[in-house]
């Protein structure tokens, strides 16, 4: 495996391990993310994670102690930081999709953070659902295929709803969904409490590495 920061994978297995700073001199963080490039979208660090990661460092006070969920984790970069933040993390993504969750086990490892790793579909109504009580719910590039959307609320709505006064942050590109993102809002009984440039906070040198019109929303059950 080859050992990157940044750069192009091995080519004998797609495979590289990229490096991600978080801080300045006084008290760094990385993090070490596994990425495997023959895979599909769930193994590779998109500009979403690599936002929402950030903002997780920035808001570090918040999520000291936390009980945090990351909704489709792949690679899992926010939910690492909030681990390290000392948060109690529990990362998600889809139940059928075994590399991915075991690629998750490994970043735990090679971060020396002990967080859970659970198969959670969304929309699919079992225990790994149900014993779940974040304080914060985590999302990187989630609402990305239309047709998950419905499902996705529907979890994240439950979410909320379980733990009075959590909150759903997630990054997305500012697509073409947007009315059907408000509709599904409406319909799960949710509303938006923040809305942000996805840029607007990122340290010059990061925002540079970046392209795409993403945007940060914190988002709250009605009450």
């Amino acid at each position: 495996m080859e050992t990157t920061k940044g750069g192009g994978a091995a080519k004998s297995d797609m495979k590289k391990v990229s490096q991600h700073e978080f801080g300045g001199e006084d008290a760094p963080l990385s993090i070490s993310i596994i990425e495997n490039m023959k895979e599909e979208y769930g193994l590779f660090v998109w500009p979403c994670s690599v936002i929402l990661a950030e903002y997780v460092w920035q808001q570090r006070r918040r999520f000291s102690g936390a009980r945090v969920v990351e909704l489709g984790a792949g690679t899992s970069l926010p939910g690492l930081v909030a681990a390290k933040l000392g948060s109690h993390v529990t990362l998600t993504d889809d139940a059928n999709r075994p590399e991915v969750l075991d690629n998750m086990g490994r970043v735990c490892e090679l971060n020396g953070v002990d967080c859970k790793v659970v198969g959670l579909t969304w929309g699919v109504w079992d225990s790994s659902v149900f014993d779940l009580e974040p304080k914060f719910i985590l999302g990187a590039d989630v609402l990305y295929e239309t047709t998950a959307f419905n499902d996705l609320f529907a979890t994240v709505a439950y979410l909320l709803q379980n733990s009075p006064g959590s909150v759903f942050i997630t990054t997305y590109h500012n697509r073409s969904g947007h009315h059907l993102i408000e509709l599904l809002m409406a319909k799960w009984r949710l509303k938006c409490s923040k809305l942000l440039d996805g840029f607007s906070f990122m340290p010059p040198h990061k925002a540079s590495a970046l392209s795409g019109n993403i945007q940060l929303a914190e988002i709250v059950a009605l009450d």
